[in-house]
């Protein structure tokens, strides 16, 4: 099977990053050192290729209605232009199809940015949803392989890190009006040579930055530019021990169609409060959560806490859904889907081969902001 490629696959290859297959996509794994890559990001700036993840734009009068009954978060708290939201879009059965960010631009105009692995599907439940709603809605998508002809693409490059905003102001000072922008809002501006540039403060590292979206025929300028300010390249190895260092869920692994999100410990993104109905809300009231999700360190030696292990517990079984050696740490850590009673700061056992091994119940994340907030 011939894999995908996005737009900087040459600048990753140029550079001697290690290639891999990721869900279909030829990405970069580590240019080198996956850890000095970690560090990077919690040290200084790290920048990733997500151009393989999917912009699909939303247009039309009925949008924001169309929103409120396709997504278990709820758009209407979305009321200034550049505001974003994250949340899981469900099936009748309450299982998650797939988790996204929602941005709002204008009563008219939104933009979704789903997961590589699901956007076709993604793509498609959303136009099934919008026919049989009669909501009338326009739908985008906007990545190469399945944007309509005649669209220009977009691609995706994270910035993150204590000193990303600072690299990118440097690289491209027509976005200095982003000093001003508070996290999970976005702002458009034209740059020049590049074009237009959405610069989103969000991330999945758990340090500051921007998500820049900018037309796939400029991106490897755009990175270039932030490779010349300073920021280090960084692959999908250190995306991984960043994101569960910062206790954030990957799509496949820790939530997926058979899961709830109130089990996979995203029931802050779902609004059962309010009268809105929207798809899966009457499967999740009736099955309410049934476990919790929690973070493990690994006390004893001689393991590494990985995804599918058991955990054994007084309560019950349990089972870890990812797991990874953190670098700012330096301890084995992994999240769990555990039964309700555990209490945090209690000790569970896990199965690692023959062996079970003492771990720390603890809650979420591991670090945040460069910082430890768990021992």
């Amino acid at each position: 099977m011939t894999l995908q490629a996005t737009p900087l696959n040459a600048i990753h290859r140029a550079l001697g990053a290690r290639m891999v297959d990721f869900g279909g996509w030829d990405m970069p794994v580590n240019y080198g050192s996956q850890i000095e890559e970690h560090h990077a990001v919690r040290q200084d700036a790290g920048m990733f290729d997500v151009s393989h993840m999917c912009v699909v734009d939303l247009e039309g009068a009925n949008t924001r209605a169309f929103l409120r009954g396709l997504l278990a978060n709820n758009v209407d708290k979305l009321q200034t232009p550049g505001k974003a939201l994250y949340s899981c879009m469900l099936d009748e059965r309450g299982g998650v199809i797939d988790d996204l960010i929602v941005y709002f631009f204008a009563e008219d105009r939104f933009r979704l940015v789903v997961n590589a692995s699901t956007a076709v599907g993604d793509i498609d439940w959303i136009r099934q949803r919008n026919e049989a709603t009669g909501s009338g809605v326009t739908i985008t998508p906007r990545r190469g392989d399945v944007a309509p002809e005649g669209t220009p693409a977009l691609a995706i490059i994270a910035v993150q890190g204590p000193n990303a905003r600072a690299k990118v102001w440097q690289a491209f000072p027509a976005t200095q009006p982003s000093d001003a922008l508070k996290p999970f809002n976005a702002l458009i501006v034209d740059v020049p040579l590049i074009g237009e540039m959405m610069l989103g403060r969000t991330g999945y590292t758990g340090e500051d930055g921007f998500e820049l979206v900018v037309p796939a025929e400029s991106v490897a300028g755009v990175w270039q530019k932030l490779q010349d300010a300073g920021v280090r390249p960084a692959g999908l190895g250190a995306r991984d021990t960043l994101r569960l260092e910062a206790g954030m869920n990957l799509y496949g692994q820790d939530m997926d169609i058979h899961t709830s999100p109130l089990d996979a410990g995203l029931g802050w993104t779902v609004d059962l409060q309010s009268e809105r109905d929207f798809v899966g809300k009457a499967a999740l009231v009736a099955s309410g959560q049934q476990k919790q999700f929690a973070g493990l360190i690994l006390r004893d030696k001689g393991g590494v806490l990985r995804a599918h292990q058991k955990v054994l517990t007084p309560a019950g079984d349990g089972e870890i859904t990812s797991g990874t050696f953190s670098p700012t740490l330096s301890q084995s850590i992994a999240f769990a889907r555990l039964p309700r009673d555990v209490a945090h700061g209690s000790e569970v056992q896990v199965e690692i081969r023959d062996r079970k091994l003492a771990a720390t119940v603890v809650k979420l994340p591991f670090v945040r902001n460069g910082k430890a907030l768990v021992s």
